[in-house]
């Protein structure tokens, strides 16, 4: 394998380490952000634990006001929205994540690598599911008042599923999108629909009276985690990530 003039080994006329530095860039990134996210949703998880579980005062007044403000119009445009995190919808996004994924795929596409691409997704958000069903059943914290529930709801209520789940679908389309078409404006594009999808689902829950305002938040935090670990252990797209730099210069190779 020849050298490039600043040092870097080459390829077809394409330096490699400099391709490898930044994904090992991205990926100390991703790691910085997990443990963030993860370190608080440890103390938001000990701070609740600490209390018994019990809400607070704004919690306590979010449910009242949610409940005194639910005219029949406003009820069933959130039961929609809220109907978004369950069912079929997300794991149909999981889906449409693994087909760009696949289309992204240089031709000749691998039969294997193509079904490997088009099932990650599915199956990470069904291994999230799981761990956020343990969770809920550890922790245990019980639900707001039935009376004052706008939709059913089943199960404990922290962290909340419909805000994890959400918060991880979307995610998973938006971060697949973005890995085929990484310099697109598109991708951009689908991050902000994904973050306003997830936060639209997740107040939906509150609003509905099924969820306290904590039991979101920890659902969303969950989910980013979840979102941050994949990123570093789904399959990637071959040819995608960071454009190659030759070293020193700053500037990608001219073809």
């Amino acid at each position: 394998m020849p050298a490039s003039p600043g040092g870097c080994a080459v390829t077809a006329g394409r330096p490699v380490a400099p391709a490898r530095s930044g994904r090992d860039r991205q990926r100390r990134l991703v790691v910085g952000v997990a443990v963030l996210l993860a370190a608080a949703l440890t103390a938001l998880t000990a701070l609740l634990a600490s209390r018994g579980w019990t809400p607070f005062g704004f919690e306590r007044s979010a449910d009242a006001w949610s409940a005194s403000h639910r005219p029949a119009p406003a009820r069933t445009v959130a039961a929609a929205i809220t109907s978004l995190g369950s069912g079929a919808v997300p794991y149909l996004l999981a889906l449409a994540a693994g087909a760009v994924a696949v289309r992204a795929l240089p031709p000749p596409r691998a039969p294997r690598r193509a079904v490997l691409l088009l099932a990650a997704p599915l199956l990470w958000l069904l291994a999230g599911q799981a761990v956020r069903l343990g969770l809920m059943q550890a922790f245990a914290r019980p639900r707001p008042a039935r009376p004052e529930w706008a939709t059913a709801a089943s199960g404990y209520s922290y962290p909340s599923g419909h805000s994890f789940t959400s918060a991880v679908c979307a995610g998973l389309l938006a971060m697949a999108v973005v890995r085929a078409r990484p310099a697109a404006a598109a991708g951009r594009a689908v991050v902000a629909a994904a973050a306003l999808f997830a936060a639209l689902v997740g107040l939906s829950r509150v609003y509905l009276g099924v969820h306290w305002p904590l039991d979101v938040l920890g659902g969303w935090l969950l989910g980013c985690i979840w979102l941050a670990v994949g990123s570093a252990v789904l399959p990637r797209v071959p040819g995608t990530g960071p454009p190659p730099v030759a070293r020193g210069s700053g500037e990608a190779p001219r073809a």
